[in-house]
């Protein structure tokens, strides 16, 4: 049985990936910055000894706690999903460059960016001194830091265009060891994220732009990242998957 941590686990979809990995008998620690709502998700999971755990990405400490509850009794996190992350726009409010504040920047940076590097170095740090079978990282970018995105904002985008880069660096140093990093890019998909940060008008707007003419579903993108993060993915590194609907072919 293999201890897979999922940071932002009590999201749309990181709640998903979840009940993906719990239902193929994996031990899942659900991690978030709201802690109830893992609890939740956790007590909800198939099988048994799963756990939930408060999690601050943009906190050193943090970062390091969660890692020692979820390793706790020997049980090396074997998969790291970093999916927590977001962006302070919401209707109403502008992502523009202009509009952007300095303390709007930095905290959009510590939820994407900063999470990110902070969850990959500890596991990186904790597989390299206990080695795991076939482990595996996978980053979570976005359509917005490849083409931009008025909906997420100038801060999102550019935090989300480091993960891209931190994904090649960590797939770099990690392959040694057997370890992959790969990132995936998600395009519009239905959690209440989404919701959060546009109208309906807006999410309409999306479907049209989308060639499959719908929003995603968060299933879909776990069943992409249950694949990254098995045996038979283990010649897969230091790659970006694009799952959109086909938005960047527009």
């Amino acid at each position: 049985m293999r201890t897979i941590m999922v940071t932002g686990g009590a999201g749309g979809l990181g709640s998903a990936i979840c009940r993906r990995f719990a239902k193929a008998g994996d031990r899942v620690a659900v991690a978030d910055l709201d802690a109830p709502a893992a609890a939740s998700v956790a007590a909800q999971l198939k099988g048994a000894n799963h756990l939930h755990l408060q999690l601050d990405v943009g906190l050193e400490a943090s970062v390091i706690a969660a890692f020692n509850d979820a390793e706790s009794g020997g049980n090396h996190v074997a998969v790291l999903v970093a999916c927590a992350g977001g962006t302070l726009t919401s209707p109403g409010k502008s992502g523009a460059i202009i509009d952007t504040t300095l303390e709007d920047w930095v905290a959009t940076e510590a939820m994407n960016a900063r999470g990110s590097f902070l969850c990959v170095r500890e596991y990186l740090r904790r597989r390299l001194s206990h080695p795991v079978p076939n482990g595996r990282v996978v980053l979570f970018s976005s359509t917005s830091a490849q083409r931009g995105s008025g909906a997420t904002g100038a801060a999102y985008a550019a935090s989300k265009a480091a993960v891209l880069g931190l994904t090649r660096q960590a797939a770099l140093e990690a392959a040694s060891h057997g370890i992959t990093v790969n990132v995936v890019a998600p395009g519009p998909f239905d959690t209440p994220a989404l919701h959060a940060c546009n109208t309906l008008d807006v999410i309409e707007g999306m479907k049209k732009m989308v060639p499959l003419h719908r929003i995603g579903a968060p299933d879909e993108l776990a069943a992409l990242v249950e694949f990254i993060s098995g045996a038979e993915a283990g010649y897969i590194t230091g790659a970006v998957f694009d799952i959109n609907g086909g938005v960047r072919m527009a």
